[in-house]
């Protein structure tokens, strides 16, 4: 796997270094030349052995392996989420956390609700696939990001923008205790 590396960088090298040589002066020579030489180090190796025994190194330190951080290590997903919404008055599952949002439907929930100021929990989706999967499932709704308030789904970006406008999302909150 090494020496097929080996072989393929410097006959990739040898092929740049034609593209330049071949502008200049004979480039039938050069081209010969280099069909001589490519002649010479391709053959040793076979297009699908390049292709397909491509191997990864086996000797993987743990610290380099792919980590993949369970959401709730003891329970099940469902069970975790249904924890945290209902410790939480608002609680919003998101791309990004709410100090650096990671797409514009997050950013938009978390303005809504500063701009309600109201405390409210986000939880990242983007740091484990169980939970982005996990949520989906749990509230039967495809999208991200979804928010609650005091136990309830009320929807996501769309749903809490409409509220916020009708000033229904206001009247949700000082119902649930959270916003005077």
């Amino acid at each position: 796997s090494l020496h097929c590396t080996a072989l393929l960088s410097t006959s990739k090298m040898f092929l740049s270094r034609l593209r330049l040589v071949s502008r200049s002066v004979a480039p039938q020579r050069v081209v010969a030349t280099a069909r001589a030489r490519a002649a010479n180090i391709l053959p040793r190796i076979s297009t699908s052995t390049l292709l397909t025994s491509r191997s990864f190194c086996a000797d993987v330190h743990d610290d380099f392996k792919p980590k993949r951080r369970a959401y709730s290590p003891d329970e099940n997903v469902h069970a975790q989420i249904a924890k945290d919404i209902a410790e939480n008055k608002v609680t919003v599952f998101m791309k990004g956390v709410p100090e650096a949002p990671m797409c514009g439907f997050s950013n938009t929930v978390v303005q809504i609700l500063r701009a309600e100021n109201v405390e409210f929990k986000g939880f990242n989706v983007l740091a484990d696939p169980d939970l982005r999967e996990g949520i989906k499932s749990y509230s039967n709704w495809p999208t991200i990001p979804q928010v609650y308030v005091n136990g309830e789904f009320i929807g996501g970006c769309d749903t809490t923008m409409e509220m916020y406008k009708s000033g229904e999302l206001s009247r949700l909150l000082k119902d649930a205790g959270v916003k005077a």
